[in-house]
């Protein structure tokens, strides 16, 4: 056996040999085994949106669409999930009244935005699928104030895209 060899071998040995805590670890073979230090998305809920701030968030998601030429449905529930109001555009398709209600549900009820659900469905983490509730399309933004979830907003009409960005600006409505 040649010295090379030899060397490689007790190389080879002594790596395996490390205890687990001393070797590098492979990453799980499977992204959803690894464990998070924190809850993701862990937004506590807080009193429920009133009536006047939920309008506030439909008209500025409205004016954006406007801007644009975009006809949307747009909904807003409380941190419930209850519809507190919602406005259809002129010519906005039917199918979409109710995908919006849906999106803003989805939003605060998992606390987050939707489009976290599509961009599960692209990367092929399927598992998504099987969760009650959920909606693989952006367009639902979960509406903050004080820290605290006190709805989502839900717009729905154009492509996704449109509507994600009809609903940011209804979201950011409620930050000024």
């Amino acid at each position: 056996m040649s010295r090379g060899l030899a060397a490689l071998m007790i190389v080879f040995t002594t790596l395996h040999a490390l205890p687990a805590s001393e070797a590098q670890q492979a990453p799980p073979a499977n992204p959803l085994d690894a464990v998070p230090e924190k809850m993701p998305f862990d937004v506590p809920y807080g009193a429920p949106i009133v009536l006047e701030r939920a309008l506030e968030a439909i008209a500025a998601a409205v004016n954006e669409a406007r801007k644009h030429d975009w006809k949307m449905n747009v909904a807003v529930v409380d941190s419930g999930g209850n519809l507190v109001t919602f406005e259809r555009m002129d010519g906005a398709q039917l199918s979409s009244i109710q995908v919006s209600e849906h999106k803003a549900r989805a939003a605060v009820m998992f606390r987050r935005e939707t489009k976290v659900f599509e961009n599960a469905i692209q990367q092929s983490n399927y598992t998504v699928l099987t969760l009650d509730g959920m909606i693989g399309s952006r367009g639902g933004i979960p509406l903050i104030e004080g820290g605290k979830l006190i709805g989502a907003i839900g717009c729905s009409g154009g492509a996704s895209s449109q509507d994600e960005v009809s609903c940011n600006a209804g979201a950011a409505a409620l930050k000024k």
